[in-house]
């Protein structure tokens, strides 16, 4: 979604783009950070809208088949199962400018705001980073999170998605399956 123009722009200017608002609720224990969300995912308004993004699937694999049907259906159903398994979605980015997908290019980015998040997720346990761009914030995260909340985890998993070939379905199903069962997330745990 284009916000406008950058000052400087000249005819060749990146347009200067906003994120999607935080899928949250007062029992949210584990909150999953992006950095940015990618051209599909602005284009349909949909935390990891891309067909070949890996979250969708570890998260239906994290749970066992009959939840699973859920969070396979249309894009609110996703939403509404996160939220009831105490899941919230936010990026780290509120705003960037960025050409096509990649974290490496963004720039200008502006943080979100994460001391009025913490005021609506007191139940916070936990953050889950979704790779590097994400995690490289981190300390000013928890920073933002932690002065209302008494602990806070901090987890940097590997990014779901698919330019983030390095690390196969099965070995990022592990790491962040782990996370899930560390705050009592996943089935049986």
């Amino acid at each position: 979604m284009v916000l406008s123009e950058m000052e400087s722009a000249g005819p060749h200017a990146t347009p200067a783009l906003t994120g999607l608002g935080p899928v949250v609720r007062a029992d949210t224990a584990l909150l999953v950070l992006g950095s940015f969300p990618g051209v599909a995912s602005l284009a349909a308004q949909q935390y990891y809208a891309h067909p070949h993004n890996h979250f969708w699937r570890i998260i239906e694999a994290i749970w066992p088949p009959p939840q699973r049907e859920t969070v396979a259906g249309r894009y609110q159903s996703r939403i509404d199962w996160l939220l009831a398994h105490r899941v919230g979605l936010w990026d780290v980015y509120a705003a960037c400018s960025r050409e096509g997908s990649l974290d490496t290019a963004i720039r200008n980015p502006v943080l979100n705001d994460f001391a009025a998040l913490a005021r609506h997720c007191p139940k916070l346990q936990a953050v889950a980073h979704n790779g590097g761009e994400s995690f490289r914030h981190a300390p000013r995260v928890r920073a933002a999170l932690a002065p209302s909340l008494a602990t806070l985890a901090v987890h940097r998993l590997p990014s779901t998605s698919p330019a983030n070939a390095s690390w196969s379905f099965a070995r990022k199903l592990a790491a962040w399956r782990a996370v899930f069962a560390q705050h009592g997330l996943c089935a049986g745990g």
